[in-house]
């Protein structure tokens, strides 16, 4: 565990914070290994105090978390905020590419702040095959007293992960990876890290309940549902939407939605089914939404969800909307920024690929299969170090050359306002996350993207969300205003892709040293590679 001088720290930061009444949170979490039975078998999961999934993370906007975590594994270690920005402060983001692993034994305390944000996220490692054990939890941002939130308080709130699973060692999947293998079909869905029959969530009759549901999953895109209650969808990844019910919802790899449910259905248990989704083979797992006043067990078939349609996830994708009149996490409507009103300066075209590199399995973008350098790249750019990585080592669209590795960033300069096409010529479903920022989801169909495309662009009220699916044989567009200085991982969150290669990075630069513009590196940062033994700055 930390040392006492470290303890004693917090402790004292701690007292400061409650002192002056500040939004400070502060957590302690200790990482370790321990034995799990999701699937009903035993298997090495990743626990966070003890816990599988990991704690929750409950905010509020511009609350400051401080989280100290401690490594009590084997193998260094490191966690990702899926969805927080880390405005101006990409040192803190958690992956390779920005901040070095925590080694065995030690710990490394992350600052972050949850900026003009509010909505769904989760965390979780990023290191290996890490995430195939366990180490995720979710974060929910909640917007500040005074702000309006476009629907009334709910009953309760219930956080829901949803994913594909393996009962694999994640040591197993990883080396199954390394030796240039693909790995096999998930062995099954877990609901909140159980399987089948294990998850029950109570509800009182005729009161109306949230639900945020994560897909935290490795490769698959899930299907969502309950046994006769429509759902009404009040939040993507940040964003109050156009409050719509449906039936079921897709919910793709890293993706993140709120819901809204009333129990207004006569008591009793009623199923609640996460299943894949464009599987030949369909895996599936069952909770249950619990009548308080009923102990009449669920029955009748379970409730029915697509299977292979893609035109169905296709068209219920373009139904979710902005709420243009309704507060984001400042009191001014969502739709005060006409984003649909700004000339891009940047077209940047990605295009994925499978191939082998060598003989072995590997994937890309735009040709370049992604490998991490001995120094994260974000610590190069600080201390000026050669050698370590080179902005445009990625052409900005796909050129037809075979497929190579190389150390690939992608150069933006900041605030400007850019386009990015994901052109899928493969037949599966491909789902893109990019850290640091939210973006619009502007436009996706199938076949290929021309500029001809933009004429069907939603140029109103498309979501703003940090994660984009493509379906197969399509593309999707999404506009970014590059606001976050930094260095930031776009990547395929189809887990073993994005370890083989599937990501990027996106550097967004000023030569300003303006503290308005980026934070300087953190004091506590921890140094590997060529930046080990340079100084970070003065206490």
């Amino acid at each position: 565990m930390p040392s006492p001088p470290l303890r004693l720290a917090a402790l004292l930061l701690c007292l400061v914070a409650a002192a002056a009444d500040s939004p400070y949170r502060f957590f302690d979490w200790n990482v370790t290994y321990g034995t799990i039975y999701p699937l009903g078998v035993p298997q090495q999961g990743i626990l966070i105090n003890g816990q599988f999934p990991g704690p929750e993370i409950y905010s509020v906007t511009n609350d400051n978390i401080i989280v100290n975590v401690f490594n009590s594994l084997d193998e260094p270690f490191l966690i990702h905020w899926n969805g927080v920005q880390n405005r101006r402060n990409s040192f803190e983001d958690g992956v390779l590419g920005t901040t070095c692993p925590i080694p065995p034994g030690q710990n490394f305390t992350y600052i972050l702040q949850m900026k003009d944000q509010i909505g769904s996220f989760f965390y979780l490692p990023s290191l290996g095959m890490h995430k195939a054990a366990g180490g995720f939890g979710g974060i929910r941002i909640m917007s500040r007293p005074l702000i309006p939130v476009p629907f009334d308080p709910p009953a309760d709130d219930f956080t829901l992960l949803i994913g594909d699973w393996y009962t694999n060692n994640h040591t197993v999947l990883r080396t199954i990876l390394e030796r240039g293998k693909k790995l096999p079909f998930p062995h099954g869905v877990l609901i909140n890290g159980r399987g089948p029959g294990s998850t029950a969530f109570t509800v009182d009759q005729g009161k109306t309940y949230r639900l945020r549901v994560c897909n935290v999953g490795l490769q698959n895109s899930l299907n969502f549902r309950i046994q006769g209650h429509k759902m009404k969808v009040v939040e993507i990844e940040g964003t109050h939407t156009l409050q719509i019910s449906y039936s079921s919802l897709d919910i793709h790899l890293g993706q993140c939605m709120s819901v809204l449910i009333t129990a207004d259905q006569p008591p009793q248990n009623y199923y609640v089914v996460a299943s894949t989704r464009f599987t030949s083979e369909v895996l599936n797992n069952t909770a249950f939404l619990k009548y308080s006043s009923s102990s009449t067990p669920a029955s009748g078939p379970l409730p029915g969800g697509p299977t292979t349609e893609i035109d169905w996830s296709l068209n219920q994708a373009r139904s979710f909307r902005t709420n243009l009149t309704a507060s984001g996490p400042r009191p001014n409507p969502q739709g005060s920024y006409h984003y649909g009103m700004i000339n891009t300066t940047k077209t940047i075209r990605l295009a994925s690929s499978a191939s082998q590199v060598n003989g072995k399995q590997r994937y890309a973008l735009n040709s370049v299969s992604f490998v991490a350098p001995d120094t994260p790249m974000k610590l190069a750019d600080y201390f000026k170090i050669d050698g370590v990585f080179r902005v445009g080592s990625i052409s900005e669209a796909p050129n037809g050359a075979g497929m190579y590795t190389d150390t690939s960033v992608l150069g933006a300069d900041y605030r400007t306002f850019i386009e990015i096409v994901f052109e899928n010529y493969e037949n599966i479903v491909q789902s893109y996350h990019l850290a640091g920022y939210s973006f619009w989801v502007v436009g996706m169909d199938g076949g290929q993207w021309s500029s001809d495309s933009r004429n069907q662009y939603n140029l109103r009220d498309a979501v703003s969300r940090c994660t984009v699916q493509v379906y197969p044989n399509s593309w999707s567009a999404i506009y970014i205003a590059l606001d976050n200085v930094g260095m930031w991982n776009l990547r395929s969150e189809f887990w073993a892709r994005q370890y083989l290669g599937q990501q990027t990075y996106l550097r967004v630069y000023t030569a300003s040293t303006s503290l308005r513009d980026e934070y300087p590196i953190p004091k506590n940062a921890l140094l590997c590679g060529r930046a080990k033994g340079r100084h970070t700055r003065p206490i």
